[in-house]
């Protein structure tokens, strides 16, 4: 319980330090003190790694307040804890065993052994990975800041863009698909990139050979599942609306990427209100389904959504327990899923009704309000147009709030409040109750 809370208050921490210093006239383009809560929700914006913005971050930072916008969203990113015990190790420090099985659990990690290995892996592939797709980006942007900016945006999953359009009016071709490969790396987290590059390479302790986790399988397998349904979704409903002066080629590319960034990230290549309704109710759907664990995205994640699917499968064939993949899941395993699954409903629901009071008379619709409040809460940082902007003073809040919760997961936020081993010594009589 302890280290949940001080998890969450080192995050917050993290985002005053950081909204003191966008408010700083040296970040600001120009010169003079930003007003601190403007400051204030694009640093919970950072940290979390969503993107919303109630400011153009291109003309309204300065170069080092950007440079401070892209520290935050790669601590944020990392998460405090990775980065605390990744300086512990390099400094040669011990880490705590509660540190060691908070990481784990974080992680997916089954063993204490190699785990400072890990956590300097993950740290340095995240670096590698976005210097080899800033090199890519390079040739489109012709320096090397932007391409930097950009490649750090991709793979953290947060959209925060130089340009107020986002990426509409960036070229319809490779620089995109590009971007997407990265936002599909962020999103299927570092245990899965550290077992993909391992498995093939022996053990040094036992000699077996490496193999794929079933982690690592269902996280490929429903990302994949999830990307080509939305991909051929995206087509049928927007072929002849928004993609329809598009050639065969841009309209395959504007796919593929607005297939990607639902999920995970908040850049869009297409300006959302600029969809049909039903894009963006799937954008709605995918928005809670998320990422993978360990990674830079939110939302419930798409292993819960396998243990879900598979377990009401069970049900349906009258079996008494899931298995995935010759896998037997624990029963705790599946109730955490369904516990993740409500708590974020409830957030949702929670939030979009809080946004109904704060913006009563504003003029936004309820549609709009329903989608911000889903985008706060999964950290995808979509919008419907400036909704973000248009919040009053109180609704900005509410989206602080919502961002916060969103990154610190569900779960995390329902365990940091009735964290409590309870054992029961008086076992009650069982009854059956009528559902459904």
């Amino acid at each position: 319980m302890k280290s949940r809370i001080s998890f969450a208050l080192g995050f917050l921490a993290l985002i005053v330090v950081g909204a003191v210093l966008l408010a700083l006239p040296c970040c600001r383009a120009d010169n003079m003190r930003g007003d601190f809560v403007t400051s204030l929700f694009t640093a919970f914006s950072a940290v979390c790694v969503t993107g919303l913005t109630v400011v153009d971050v291109g003309r309204e930072f300065s170069v080092a307040g950007q440079v401070v916008l892209m520290a935050l969203v790669e601590l944020g990113c990392l998460g405090l804890m990775t980065c605390g015990t990744f300086f512990l190790v390099a400094i040669g420090r011990r880490i705590s065993l509660s540190s060691e099985f908070s990481l784990m659990n974080a992680y997916g990690v089954r063993q204490i052994q190699g785990l400072r290995g890990l956590i300097c892996w993950i740290v340095g592939s995240m670096l590698v990975i976005e210097g080899i797709f800033a090199v890519a980006l390079y040739p489109h942007f012709g320096n090397w800041y932007e391409a930097v900016f950009y490649s750090i945006m991709s793979f953290c999953n947060a959209g925060f863009g130089l340009e107020s359009d986002s990426l509409a009016s960036f070229p319809r071709g490779w620089p995109v698909v590009v971007m997407g490969v990265e936002t599909i790396l962020g999103g299927i987290g570092f245990l899965v990139i550290y077992n993909l590059c391992t498995f093939k390479f022996l053990h040094r302790i036992s000699g077996a050979r490496g193999r794929l986790s079933l982690h690592t399988r269902v996280v490929l397998r429903f990302t994949f599942y999830l990307l080509a349904l939305t991909f051929i979704a995206f087509l049928a409903v927007e072929w002849n609306l928004s993609l329809k002066d598009m050639s065969l080629s841009d309209k395959a590319v504007v796919g593929f990427y607005q297939a990607v960034t639902p999920r995970t990230c908040g850049f869009c290549v297409i300006p959302t209100e600029a969809l049909h309704p039903l894009t963006r109710l799937i954008y709605e759907c995918l928005m809670f389904i998320g990422g993978a664990p360990g990674s830079a995205a939110a939302g419930m994640k798409v292993t819960t959504l396998a243990v879900i699917i598979y377990t009401a499968t069970a049900m349906c064939r009258g079996e008494t327990e899931t298995v995935m993949g010759g896998r037997l899941i624990p029963t705790e395993i599946v109730r955490e899923s369904l516990v993740i699954l409500m708590a974020i409903v409830m957030f949702a629901v929670v939030v979009t009704g809080a946004l109904f009071v704060t913006e009563a008379g504003s003029g936004i619709s309820s549609d709009a309000l329903f989608f911000e409040a889903v985008s706060a809460v999964t950290t995808t940082g979509l919008a419907v147009g400036d909704t973000t902007a248009s919040l009053s003073t109180p609704g900005r809040f509410v989206i602080m709030v919502a961002m916060f919760i969103g990154r610190l997961g569900a779960l995390t936020v329902v365990l940091m409040i009735g964290d409590r081993e309870s054992k029961k010594h008086v076992r009650f009589p069982t009854e059956e109750i009528v559902v459904g």
